[in-house]
């Protein structure tokens, strides 16, 4: 792993949200033959892709139970453990609307209301992933959404990870399609003959999905345009070489795509880390990805302060952070652009994605800057409320109409004006 001096160019763009033109031609192209043929389009491209076959695209009552049967006791107690824990934060998001009183007896409101049927894309592909299923499953249940579908890909011979499923049982989600990729999204969006369309689309996955969710923004709304994963470290000498290697290369095995990087006081630390780093990869079974995530992506950059550290955590919005340090919690006070803190030795990265309760669906890519992660918002929307009384709009009709001339807006100063006397 690279060791340098801190600058002040860092930056954790990757060249992916774009796609290039190639990958953009083939999703607009999947995109419209599924608009065109609907059912007809998706069986085929599951069958190109995934090598399965399909008569029914919608997981049967059979399947779920059948995969909640074939797993684990304890890791079904541990999945049920993890959702009580994603509920239980997720409930402290939830808010309320307002009426505000006026005079006259006028008043205005503001009404929070949850979407009535979202999409939750799970990544399959190599590995399963029941934790995506519980991170975007729970915000849009504690928000209220009556109708949430569930699309992931599923393998050769037309079955779906019982993990995921399991997932899914725990949650009460029985609306699950065997269907992944851009022509996912596509379904999700414009519906087919036996997939009804949604109002929001939310979870990561490759670059055709990526590309696919940005081309049906509009039509649907969309969480984020996700990226590789990301992991940027803050550690002074108080920190174990092995541990800060093992968490750095936790997000490295994501994606030969993903960023590991650790800022660091202690040129100590720097060298102990980056052969941990080395040691580490060799018992890692994917090392492969990992490595070449370290290569292209992974640098230990060595600060002279830890003002300095902050600053540079600052500039980059990493998606996760980890700070060990002393006095890791005030130093985490002075973080303004990060999309998950964790505090401390004991705070690994992987705590928030599987169990503590925080979401792991986090803005990458530097967007953090201005982007947060999944929660209940997302699944909310506000509708405004106003009811004036007649002597309100006595009150105000001038003023209002005075307003709309001064925009070039005849129309709207007669509509305020063309009331306040009886009309037969």
């Amino acid at each position: 792993m690279k060791i340098q001096p801190l600058t002040k160019e860092l930056s954790l763009k990757r060249q992916l949200e774009g796609g290039n033109e190639q990958q953009l031609k083939a999703v607009r192209e999947i995109i419209a033959n599924v608009r065109q043929t609907g059912d007809v389009a998706i069986k085929e491209y599951t069958e190109k892709w995934d090598g399965a076959k399909l008569d029914v695209l919608r997981v049967t009552a059979q399947e779920m139970k059948e995969a909640v049967e074939a797993m684990d006791a304890q890791i079904m107690e541990d999945l049920r453990e993890a959702a009580a824990n994603i509920r239980k934060y997720h409930e402290q998001q939830q808010r309320q609307g307002f009426k505000l009183p006026l005079e006259d007896g006028s008043w205005l409101a503001q009404r929070i209301l949850p979407l009535q049927a979202v999409g939750l894309y799970v990544p399959g592909g190599s590995a399963a992933y029941p934790s995506s299923v519980l991170m975007n499953v729970i915000p849009a249940q504690v928000a209220g959404v009556e109708r949430i579908v569930i699309a992931t890909p599923c393998d050769a011979t037309g079955k779906l990870p019982n993990a995921v499923l399991a997932a899914a049982s725990i949650l009460g989600v029985t609306e699950i399609y065997k269907m992944g990729g851009a022509q996912a999204i596509a379904a999700l969006a414009y519906g087919t003959e036996s997939i009804q369309a949604v109002d929001k689309i939310t979870g990561p996955g490759n670059i055709f999905v990526a590309l696919a969710k940005r081309e049906v923004f509009g039509e649907v709304a969309i969480d984020m345009i996700a990226g590789p994963s990301e992991i940027a470290m803050i550690a002074d000498d108080t920190a174990y070489a092995d541990e800060v290697a093992a968490d750095l290369l936790s997000q490295a095995e994501h994606d030969a795509l993903a960023c590991a990087v650790l800022i660091t006081t202690s040129e100590r630390l720097a060298e102990e880390v980056a052969e941990q780093v080395e040691l580490q990869l060799q018992q890692l079974p994917r090392e492969g990805i990992a490595r070449k995530s370290i290569e292209n992506f992974g640098t230990i950059y060595i600060a002279e302060t830890l003002a300095q550290a902050v600053e540079a955590i600052n500039q980059l919005a990493p998606e996760h952070l980890e700070i060990v340090t002393k006095n890791a919690e005030a130093v985490s006070e002075q973080i303004k652009n990060a999309g998950a803190i964790f505090i401390g030795r004991y705070s690994s990265e992987p705590v928030g994605d599987y169990f503590a309760g925080t979401n792991h669906v986090l803005p990458t890519n530097s967007t953090a800057r201005f982007a947060s992660g999944l929660n209940v918002d997302d699944f909310l929307k506000k509708t405004s409320v106003v009811y004036y009384t007649e002597e309100t709009w006595q009150q105000n009709a001038p003023k209002i109409a005075r307003l709309a001339r001064l925009e070039g807006l005849e129309g709207h100063a007669r509509a305020v004006e063309s009331r306040g006397w009886e009309k037969e």
